[in-house]
């Protein structure tokens, strides 16, 4: 049987080493309050239907590569809403409720945030308005509006999209829930990356004394990143390395790590990765990446199909995984990796290795997953 690694699809387009990397947990949890994690924690593990979402082995990823264990944090099964964000937003909304009383939510998304709070306000009874850029799949327009939100399609990309949610929110006295943050609004976005370190917590109890020492984190914004690393701050006593995985179309992180301050990107083409398509790193997870992070990667759309079909038909694990565009990327940057030496000896990747990865999103866009698994069965 041909090797995985032997694939031709796997690849690194850029790949650096944060030189400020330096761990600080105290700062850590300033900087995304412990207290507000602790509040999301007893809050969401209280909600109707929470269970925490199944940690599987990619035990045949992990014997090809000769990696002691691949941790895969599915979260297709969150809630009904198949993706991590559903901590996040719905969370954030409860507490601006909880603050404010019935006002009218508005939010910009590509689409999983945008689910998960207009799930929130329907929760709760309030009103929502969605907007999504030109690029969002009609898809998941219509869940969103299957939710009671309104929908408003703006031309242009996920920038354009937050550039009118905020012009709109202001001019009408919305109230905006948004993962990104920029200077005068941070706080919501505190709250929502305090629901995603849940997906920690989880964790933690899942593996127990098992130590983690590399974990691969998509990033957008960051907001997802961030709250990882808070979450072992709070929660672990040991702390892995944190790699941070982008589209080389958009590398914002990446960029912002290797000036050393938060760096703007033009996307003049968009990712298949429509979740991490963003130009602009969030000012609250810049102040947690810019020394949390021990390295940042970046790699193509060429493999994400492949892993997608890889996922589904058991080819990395015991297990039949669906995952989305949005939650292969950590797979492909890991497999990638090892076609370079240099790589693997930089991050120290060997025999004794424990891997984190999170499947961030499952099927929430029934059309563009069928596309990807018929692409990608044909490329194994």
């Amino acid at each position: 049987m041909k090797k995985i690694i032997q694939n031709h699809v796997w690849s690194i387009s850029s790949f650096i080493e944060n030189k400020n990397y330096n761990f600080d947990k105290k700062k850590i949890l300033i900087d995304l309050p412990e207290k507000f994690i602790d509040e999301a924690i007893y809050s969401i593990t209280n909600w109707n239907n929470y269970l925490p979402t199944p940690l599987i082995k990619l035990n045949k990823l992990s014997r090809e590569l000769n990696i002691k264990e691949i941790f895969y944090k599915d979260e297709d099964k969150r809630f009904n809403l198949k993706s991590f964000k559903a901590l996040g937003g719905a969370f954030a909304v409860n507490k601006i409720k909880n603050k404010k009383g019935n006002v009218i939510i508005a939010t910009a998304t590509a689409g999983n945030h945008g689910r998960s709070v207009a799930w929130g306000a329907k929760r709760l009874g309030l009103k929502c308005k969605i907007f999504i850029s030109e690029f969002v799949s009609e898809a998941r327009a219509v869940a969103m509006r299957n939710l009671e939100s309104e929908v408003i399609r703006v031309k242009g990309n996920y920038e354009d999209s937050l550039k009118e949610c905020i012009k709109q929110s202001t001019k009408n006295n919305w109230e905006i829930v948004q993962d990104v943050s920029w200077e005068g609004y941070e706080e919501t976005p505190k709250f929502i990356m305090a629901g995603y370190t849940v997906m920690i917590k989880e964790i933690i109890d899942q593996i127990k004394d098992d130590k983690i020492t590399h974990v691969f984190l998509q990033a957008g914004v960051g907001g997802m990143a961030a709250s990882i690393i808070a979450g072992f701050a709070k929660f672990s006593k040991n702390i892995p390395k944190f790699i941070i995985v982008e589209p080389e179309k958009a590398d914002c992180v990446l960029k912002s790590i290797k000036n050393e301050k938060p760096t703007s990107v033009k996307i003049s083409e968009e990712t298949i990765m429509g979740g991490m398509s963003c130009g602009d790193v969030s000012t609250v997870a810049w102040k947690i990446l810019k020394t949390s992070t021990n390295n940042c990667l970046t790699i193509t759309d060429d493999a994400i199909s492949t892993v997608v079909a890889m996922l589904a038909k058991a080819k990395l694990s015991n297990k039949k995984i669906i995952g989305g565009e949005c939650a292969v990327p950590g797979i492909i940057a890991l497999i990638s990796l090892f076609k370079n030496k240099d790589y693997i000896n930089k991050l120290d990747l060997n025999s004794d290795s424990k891997i984190l990865l999170f499947g961030c999103e499952g099927l929430t866009d029934k059309k563009m997953y069928k596309k990807l698994l018929d692409d990608g069965l044909k490329k194994i």
